[in-house]
């Protein structure tokens, strides 16, 4: 079911998040932690998203922002690393609580909890128009990739708070595009690494079924960036964002219950 229902999500979410104002990340994390543990749901959702913006990256790096760049993925740097590291620390904590209500045993994990809660907070927030209209100053790229970096590296969040930094930069769409998926690249890196040391024991690995579902979703997620630059422009992006706002609502409350990513 899983080789199925991701790369299905990762071919939608790619293509609509081109224009919803989600990023890839946001609407893919819930599906991975519907057939996995939370910290395994969020490093593989990491391995898709580096590969996704490395394919971008490639292709833009050219109209790349390189002092932007520096500014604001600098910074990020540390902060994703410890925000990996935290997510690492969640995940190895007992269950909350448990309790016994319609013959299931709810015991949400630290990982599980923190990142539903999370997930609830940005889903929530980006149906919000003021936040859609928060922009901060140009100067203050380095406090944006210590935020952006950090989130990035616990919940895998970090699109909506890498544009709010860089709108008021000046950059050109193409620019901008080509800037935040530079910064994406580094921030992806460095969680990743972290991640990859936490899950040594085998939780995630880049063989075998995971492999091939990693592989699966990446494939998925660049024929739906191609499919959505084509097609997608006549879907109505108000109820796409609010479809992905309850979804991460729906998703983030099972979480922090313990109905799924245990």
């Amino acid at each position: 079911m899983d080789l199925l229902v991701i790369p299905l999500v990762a071919l939608v979410a790619s293509g609509l998040t081109l224009y919803s104002g989600f990023g890839l990340g946001t609407v893919l994390l819930p599906a991975f932690a519907l057939f996995f543990p939370v910290p395994v749901a969020v490093a593989a959702t990491g391995v898709v998203h580096l590969f996704n913006n490395l394919f971008k990256g490639g292709l833009l790096w050219k109209s790349a922002d390189w002092p932007a760049v520096l500014r604001f993925g600098l910074p990020a740097v540390p902060a994703a690393i410890a925000g990996a590291w935290v997510l690492s620390r969640l995940g190895q904590t007992p269950s909350l609580f448990a309790i016994e209500a319609f013959g299931a045993t709810l015991a949400p994990t630290g990982a599980g909890f923190a990142i539903g809660l999370l997930m609830i907070v940005f889903g929530v927030l980006e149906l919000q128009p003021w936040f859609q209209k928060l922009h901060a100053p140009s100067r203050a790229m380095p406090v944006g990739g210590v935020l952006t970096g950090f989130f990035g590296g616990l919940t895998g969040q970090q699109g909506a708070l890498r544009s709010m930094f860089l709108l008021k930069s000046g950059l050109s769409p193409a620019r901008f595009v080509a800037t935040s998926a530079m910064i994406a690249i580094l921030i992806d890196l460095s969680r990743l690494s972290t991640y990859a040391a936490s899950l040594a024991d085998g939780e995630l690995t880049l063989g075998g079924r995971d492999g091939l579902l990693v592989l699966l979703s990446t494939v998925a997620a660049f024929a739906g960036a191609y499919l959505g630059a084509r097609f997608v422009q006549k879907v109505t992006i108000g109820a796409v964002r609010t479809t992905v706002a309850v979804l991460m609502f729906v998703i983030g409350s099972a979480l922090m219950a313990g109905l799924i990513g245990a």
